[in-house]
């Protein structure tokens, strides 16, 4: 049994006529004729009471009818469900990020222009930090994964760099450096004024580029940087220097956090500049159409957002 021995039977219970059935078709009658008697011998049982007017379903006929037309209304929505899948409008991915990336409204934006875009795709999100991620997107785990610097690159892994932001020091309130500063939103500190400061950092298999990159600063400035603790997510190295265990610095897009115990500052003089990429992370090969169009839309918008 074929799906066209369905659709052939369909049109002729609907036309209750061979011939008529044969025209709507575009086939001979003979053909039809013959291809639903190899219908009924399969099944068992006649489907039509042939007469000199046309034909009458029986009461076989009429059960199987219904069962037909719902396996044909089946296969429909299977094509036009796999159709979609296959042009990005389907199926489920993961979407992993850092908390630090996270924290940027970018981010939020990028994924809620998508799901509005393609409501169809269902998003599972997952937070976990930049080697995490990079693992799990070479691994197949996860699709695509929004990071700052990335710790490694592997063949096979695109990394595209969104944007950059400001890197911004962290003081617990009422520190000494902020006794000379006026008040203003975010005072500026000399990298050369925290030699002799502790700081709080987040380990550098999760950050190694903004890690190196600070320790590099500090080096330029004439003092290696004491490390008083590492941490593995930049919000609990928020936390520890609100509970005065040190200083950190972290990305601008993270200076809402602890206001009322930490006081965030520009940081003047650092070479390399300290900045905080935002990358998303993919596999290249075997890309989905799906990730395909998160990509697309992740570039766009944050071409977008640049310009406003």
């Amino acid at each position: 049994m074929e799906l066209r021995h369905l659709r052939y039977f369909l049109i002729v219970a609907e036309e209750q006529h061979f011939t008529r059935a044969a025209e709507r078709l575009e086939m001979q009658q003979p053909p039809l004729s013959h291809q639903i008697r190899m219908l009924e011998k399969e099944l068992g049982f006649d489907l039509f009471r042939r007469h000199p007017k046309g034909a009458e379903l029986t009461a076989g006929g009429a059960a199987f009818l219904e069962e037909a037309k719902a396996i044909l209304r089946s296969v429909e929505l299977a094509a036009a469900k796999a159709a979609r899948a296959a042009q990005g409008y389907e199926g489920t991915m993961i979407i992993g990020f850092t908390s630090s990336a996270a924290a940027h409204p970018l981010i939020p934006g990028i994924i809620r222009a998508y799901r509005d875009a393609y409501p169809g795709v269902h998003l599972d999100l997952r937070e976990g930090n930049a080697a995490e991620l990079t693992e799990e997107i070479e691994e197949g785990k996860v699709n695509l994964g929004f990071l700052r610097s990335p710790v490694s690159q592997p063949r096979g892994i695109g990394f595209h760099q969104l944007l950059d932001e400001e890197m911004l020091l962290i003081l617990p309130a009422g520190h000494a450096l902020l006794e000379k500063q006026q008040k203003s939103e975010l005072p500026v500190i000399s990298i050369k004024a925290l030699a002799e400061e502790q700081f709080i950092l987040v380990r550098r298999h999760g950050a190694p580029g903004m890690y190196s990159n600070l320790i590099e600063a500090c080096e330029n400035a004439g003092f290696t940087p004491r490390i008083a603790s590492e941490v593995e997510r930049m919000l609990t190295n928020i936390s520890l220097v609100a509970a005065g265990g040190g200083i950190s610095v972290v990305p601008a897009s993270m200076k809402d956090f602890h206001r009322d115990s930490v006081v965030y500052c520009r940081i003047r003089d650092a070479r390399p500049p300290l900045v905080a990429p935002i990358t998303l992370v993919n596999r290249v090969a075997s890309i989905s159409p799906a990730e395909k169009n998160f990509l697309a839309l992740a570039k766009k918008f944050t071409r977008q957002y640049k310009k406003n």
